[in-house]
C-alpha cells in the first residue's frame, strides 16, 4: 500500500522548506527596497498570492507521485520539488520591476511601485503562457537531447549558484554553520540510521539552532582576530507583525499593461526567462528519471505553468518551477508527504505574515548544509548517470555557470561599492585586470541554454553523430543572432539583453563556421556505429 508520510519525508520537508523560505525572504526584501512597494502590498497581497501558487504545485505532484507508486507498486517514488523560480525572481526585480520604480518614483513613488508590480505580474504571466506552451512541445525535446546535455546544465547550476555560494556562507560563520553541515554530510551520505530514528536533516538544524542562541548569548560577534564571524542573525532583530491575510484575485492589474508598452518592451528579459523556465524544468524531469522517477512531461509542465499563471492572478510576480534537486530529496528518504507538507506550512507562513518571524527565531546558517547537500548530489549524478563515455560532454556543458558564476561575483561586489560594469569599462577599457569582462558579461547571457547546447555537441561528437550535432550549433547561431545567448549592451545602469535581430553577430558567425565544420566532418563518412556504450 502506497504511504502518504514516510520518516524520510520529514527531511525532505525541511530542505525544501528552506528553500521555498529563502525565495519568500528575498520577494519581501527585494520588493520593499528595490521597488518602493508597501508592507501591505508585499505582506497582504504578494506573498499570499505566491502560497496559493505553491500550494496548487506541491499537491499536484504529490499526488502524482503517489499515483506513480500505485502504478509501479514501488514505495521509493518522490515527488518532484517545486516552489519559486529563483533566476526568474531576480531577473524580474532587477531588470524589470525596478527599473520601472526608478523610471517614475520621482513624480509619485506610491504609483511608481504599483506600476512595477503590474509590470512585474505582466512578466509572469507571459512566462505561464510560456511554460503551458512547453508542455506540448517538450517530450520532442526531451527525446531528442542527450541525456548529458539536460544533467550538466543542472549540475553546472549546483556546483556554482547553490553549492558554493552557501558554502562561502557557512565557513564565514563556523561555530554555528559547519556542525549542522556535517551532521548532514555524514548522515547522508552513510545512509546510517540515527539514535531514536531522529532524521539527519532535522537534527541538523536543531543543532544549529541551538548554536544559534547559544552564542548570540554569549554576545561577542568575532572570534579570535576578528576575521571569522559567529553569526551575523540577531534574535528579534528586525520588525515582524502577524496577522491573517487571504489571498485576492487580481486579474485586472495582471492584466492591465496587455495594451501598454510598459511590458512589452521588457520581452527581452522576459522571453528568455520564460524559455530557461521551459528548458530547466526539463532538465529536473531528467534529473527525476535519472534517480529512478519517471513522470509524464506534459502534465509535469503544463501543472508548472499553471502554478505561474495562478500566481499572477493572485498578485505574485514571480514564476514557479519545478525545483532542481530531485535525487537530493531521494537521497535523503523523502516521497510524497514532503511535498505536501511544505505547501501547508509555507501557505501557513504566507497567510499569517510569519516570513519575517522565522527570520528572527531560525539562523540561516543553521539549515544552509541541506541546500549544500543537494548542490553535491546534483553534481554527482551528473556524472554518475550519463553513458561513462559522455561524461566529457558534462563537463564542457560546467563551463558557462562558471562563467556566470564569476559575472555574479564581479557584478556583486561592483554593486556593493556603488560602481556598475559601464562605469568600469569607461575608466578602465575593455579588459581591467585582465579579466576580460565581455567575455564573461557574453558567456553569462543565457548561460543555461548555452550549457546545454555545448554538452549536446559534445554528446553527439563523442558518439560521432557529426549531423545532429551540426544541428545544435545550428541552433546556437540562430539564438546567438536573435539574443536569447551571449548578447548584451553596457547601460548606466548595467548589463542589459539585447534581444533583436543580429544581436550577437560574432557569435553566430563563429557558430555558422563550426557548423559547416561538422558537416565537412559528416561527409568524411564516420558513424556512431564504430563507439562503443562504454
Amino acid at each position: 500500500m502506497a504511504r502518504w508520510f514516510v520518516r524520510g519525508d520529514i527531511d525532505g520537508f525541511f530542505g525544501l522548506f528552506i528553500d521555498n523560505l529563502v525565495q519568500l525572504i528575498l520577494i519581501h526584501i527585494l520588493c520593499r527596497h528595490a521597488c518602493g512597494m508597501s508592507n501591505d502590498l508585499v505582506i497582504g497581497c504578494i506573498l499570499p498570492g505566491a502560497a496559493v501558487s505553491i500550494l496548487v504545485g506541491n499537491f499536484f505532484y504529490a499526488w502524482q507521485a503517489r499515483r506513480l507508486m500505485i502504478r509501479t507498486g514501488r514505495d521509493d517514488v518522490t515527488a518532484l520539488p517545486y516552489g519559486i523560480n529563483t533566476p526568474s525572481l531576480f531577473a524580474f526585480v532587477i531588470f524589470v520591476m525596478a527599473p520601472v520604480y526608478q523610471q517614475h518614483a520621482g513624480q509619485d513613488p506610491q504609483a511608481a511601485a504599483t506600476l512595477a508590480w503590474q509590470v512585474g505580474l505582466f512578466a509572469c504571466l507571459i512566462s505561464g503562457v510560456m511554460e503551458c506552451l512547453g508542455a506540448f512541445i517538450g517530450d520532442w525535446l526531451r527525446r531528442y537531447t542527450p541525456r548529458a546535455a539536460l544533467l550538466s546544465a543542472l549540475a553546472g547550476i549546483a556546483v556554482t549558484f547553490i553549492a558554493m555560494g552557501f558554502v562561502f556562507q557557512i565557513f564565514e560563520s563556523p561555530a554555528i554553520a559547519v556542525v549542522p553541515l556535517m551532521v548532514v554530510l555524514i548522515t547522508y551520505a552513510s545512509r546510517q540510521h540515527l539514535p531514536l530514528g531522529l532524521p539527519g536533516g532535522m537534527l541538523a538544524v536543531i543543532t544549529g539552532i541551538a548554536l544559534g542562541w547559544i552564542f548570540y548569548a554569549l554576545q561577542p560577534n568575532t572570534v579570535g582576530d576578528g576575521t571569522l564571524v559567529w553569526s551575523t542573525w540577531k534574535p528579534f532583530g528586525q520588525d515582524y507583525e502577524l496577522g491573517f491575510h487571504l489571498p485576492k484575485p487580481v486579474p485586472a492589474d495582471a492584466l492591465a499593461l496587455f495594451q501598454s508598452g510598459d511590458g512589452w518592451k521588457y520581452m527581452g528579459v522576459i522571453f528568455p526567462m520564460g524559455l530557461f523556465n521551459v528548458i530547466g524544468s526539463l532538465q529536473n524531469l531528467e534529473s527525476a528519471e535519472a534517480a529512478g522517477d519517471r513522470y509524464e512531461t506534459r502534465s509535469s509542465l503544463l501543472t508548472n505553468g499553471i502554478g505561474t499563471l495562478v500566481a499572477a492572478l493572485f498578485g505574485s510576480a514571480f514564476p514557479t518551477t519545478i525545483y532542481i534537486g530531485h535525487p537530493g530529496w531521494k537521497a535523503m528518504g523523502a516521497r510524497a508527504g514532503y511535498s505536501v507538507l511544505n505547501g501547508i506550512v509555507v501557505t501557513g507562513l504566507c497567510l499569517i505574515g510569519g516570513v519575517t518571524l522565522v527570520q528572527n527565531v531560525v539562523p540561516l546558517e543553521a539549515t544552509l548544509g541541506i541546500l549544500l547537500w543537494i548542490g553535491v548530489i546534483i553534481t554527482a549524478q551528473a556524472f554518475q548517470h550519463v553513458p561513462r563515455r559522455h561524461a566529457l560532454a558534462v563537463a564542457v556543458g560546467l563551463i558557462p555557470a562558471l562563467g556566470a558564476w564569476g559575472y555574479q561575483l564581479i557584478n556583486v561586489t561592483l554593486l556593493k561599492v556603488g560602481v556598475t560594469l559601464s562605469e568600469v569599462h569607461m575608466k578602465f577599457g575593455d579588459n581591467p585586470a585582465d579579466i576580460f569582462i565581455h567575455g564573461v558579461i557574453a558567456l553569462n547571457q543565457g548561460f543555461i541554454i548555452t550549457s546545454l547546447l555545448f554538452a549536446a555537441t559534445m554528446a553527439c561528437v563523442i558518439d560521432r553523430q557529426f549531423l545532429r550535432a551540426a544541428g545544435w550549433m545550428a541552433a546556437a547561431s540562430i539564438l546567438s543572432a536573435t539574443g536569447v545567448i551571449h548578447a548584451y549592451a553596457l547601460t548606466e545602469t548595467g548589463v542589459a539583453n539585447r534581444f533583436e535581430l543580429l544581436a550577437a553577430p560574432q557569435f553566430a558567425f563563429a557558430y555558422g563556421i563550426v557548423v559547416m565544420f561538422l558537416l565537412a566532418v559528416h561527409a568524411t563518412g564516420h558513424s556512431s556505429s564504430d563507439v562503443s556504450e562504454s
